[in-house]
């Protein structure tokens, strides 16, 4: 360990620069910001689930908790389907890419799954990443736009990438065209301009007013991109926002990742073969990683052919509107207009409390609370699957009453 006595530098100071990162953990602790990785048996509608352990192995107790926290919203990660196209790329392609995808890392399974994302999002080409953030981030910086006009909700990924592309930002009211207009027309900067959004917004479950995006950009020469990672697969034929609202023609990046309705792991960027063909020699990301698994690119295949393909959507839809109701009936404010259902509590405290109320009750939700969303803002977020039944929504929804009537909340 470095900073003792001994280690006294040169100029007769301490020589420790590291880092202290204890330290810098109590105070999240100390903020009431900290986070518990949550060790589960599975990734389905239900689970059994373990305490954090640390370095240890989980040690799964408890009753069995129907899952109303994940992004797995089709419900296809147990699918039978699935879980064959993964066992047959392993068994054909191998488990692994070997390498990045510009040396030997490129396979069919790659080409499969890019022709039916090209197919669904009505575009010449679409390139697979390993991940949605790879996708993003490599996007922006191999676009090397000059301003970049970004809702103010946007992902991470978008705004590391507005970051290492070192644009100029400019940050729009969350959803508002109208604001976007204003930004634009204020804008006296010269070059490329590249208006971003994400289409289904995760932790309040608002649609971005794409067709109105679109007009602000076009009327200003702009290229659109969207980010779908949590819309594609839940929309019409399988697609996203893009595909509902008709506007294939009018957008220039349609991007999104395949963890979630996808059931797999990585992302893609679907467009103009052009765009593919710059990424694919441009973006950092995608060039200087190892390209995405056989096994992850079959599954992400499967499962879009069964979002396009079957009734799997509808039932997700069904539960969405069922939820929604019965929350609202009982007095909750349920904001979005997804298959995300922000319950609005306003303090963080009651938040985390209203959360563990519900799980007591067997039911797994997620406490949303800054710094994710601003202060007074704190909800817990609900996300039904396809694969929950009638009974398993109401569990929720009676779950959601009892601890509320407890809390004082209703």
């Amino acid at each position: 360990m470095s900073g003792t006595d001994d280690d006294a530098g040169v100029d007769g100071g301490a020589s420790d620069h590291g880092f202290d990162v204890a330290r810098r953990v109590a105070r999240t602790r100390e903020a009431d910001m900290y986070r518990d990785l949550q060790p589960t048996d599975v990734v389905d509608s239900a689970a059994y689930f373990a305490p954090d352990p640390g370095g240890d192995l989980p040690v799964l107790a408890g009753e069995r908790e129907l899952v109303f926290a994940s992004n797995n919203y089709l419900g296809l990660t147990q699918d039978e389907r699935v879980q064959k196209a993964a066992r047959e790329a392993a068994d054909t392609v191998g488990t692994g890419a070997g390498a990045s995808r510009l040396v030997t890392g490129d396979t069919l399974v790659h080409r499969d799954l890019e022709a039916r994302l090209a197919e669904t999002k009505g575009t010449e080409r679409a390139l697979a990443f390993s991940s949605g953030y790879a996708a993003n981030v490599g996007t922006i910086t191999a676009l090397d736009p000059d301003v970049v006009f970004s809702d103010e909700l946007n992902h991470a990924s978008i705004v590391d990438g507005c970051r290492l592309s070192d644009a100029e930002v400019v940050t729009y009211d969350h959803c508002d065209a109208d604001d976007l207009r204003a930004k634009l027309a204020a804008c006296d900067t010269q070059g490329s301009w590249l208006v971003v959004t994400e289409t289904v917004f995760p932790m309040d479950g608002s649609v971005a007013p794409l067709a109105a995006l679109c007009d602000a950009a076009d009327r200003h020469g702009a290229w659109t991109m969207v980010d779908e990672s949590h819309a594609t697969g839940v929309y019409d034929d399988g697609g996203g926002i893009v595909q509902r609202d008709g506007l294939a023609d009018r957008v220039d990046v349609q991007l999104g990742a395949l963890s979630k309705a996808l059931a797999s792991q990585g992302g893609y960027v679907a467009g103009s073969d052009e765009l593919v063909e710059l990424l694919a020699n441009d973006a950092r990301s995608f060039g200087c990683s190892t390209g995405l698994t056989p096994t992850a690119a079959a599954v992400a295949s499967e499962a879009l052919h069964i979002a396009r393909h079957g009734a799997i959507r509808s039932r997700l839809w069904e539960n969405v509107a069922h939820l929604r109701e019965g929350l609202t009936d009982f007095g909750f404010d349920v904001h979005g207009s997804s298959q995300i259902l922000p319950v609005m509590v306003g303090d963080r405290r009651d938040a985390v409390d209203l959360a563990d109320a519900v799980r007591d009750r067997g039911v797994f939700t997620s406490p949303i609370r800054p710094p994710t969303v601003p202060e007074g803002t704190s909800r817990v977020r609900v996300a039904p699957m396809a694969t929950h039944d009638r009974v398993d929504i109401e569990d929720c929804i009676l779950a959601f009453k009892d601890a509320g009537e407890a809390l004082g909340l209703l």
